[in-house]
């Protein structure tokens, strides 16, 4: 089954792709928006206990990948570059931050330019209005801090 809307800002396409059976532990939603003359775009897997994210500025490359999760017994959260440089941290704090949302791991892909703080809060910003909407966070009393 497959849908197409507005996101809720209006302003960018979003499609959501869910298996007919009702079974299904997989959810994916892919969607655009457009930021200061940039073009961002989102695709979300939810799985049964994980997230993929990928955010992508003005191209549809894989860009830097991360894996962040809660670890055990400071209520911590772990973060590790899988591909793309260390240096590069762009990425890195959005996944951190999307564990301490959602309370679940988090793989995450970031194509954004560095050095642009903007575009990468931006960025972050729509992509947890979606989670929110979508109903994948935990609430802030709740979340994993």
């Amino acid at each position: 089954m497959e849908k197409t809307t507005m996101d809720h800002a209006g302003n960018g396409e979003s499609s959501s792709l869910d298996a007919d059976d009702k079974d299904s532990d997989v959810e994916i939603t892919c969607f655009t928006d457009f930021l200061d003359d940039v073009t961002l775009h989102f695709q979300i897997i939810r799985l049964r206990k994980q997230i993929y994210a990928w955010v992508g500025c003005n191209s549809a490359k894989l860009g830097h990948l991360y894996a962040a999760a809660p670890t055990r017994p400071n209520h911590t959260v772990s973060v590790s570059s899988i591909l793309g440089g260390a240096s590069d941290n762009t990425g890195s704090s959005i996944a951190r931050r999307l564990v301490l949302r959602t309370g679940l791991n988090v793989i995450l892909a970031c194509n954004l330019p560095k050095n642009n703080p903007m575009i990468e809060a931006g960025a972050e910003k729509k992509l947890m209005e979606k989670l929110i909407n979508l109903g994948y966070t935990t609430p802030r009393t709740f979340a994993f801090v």
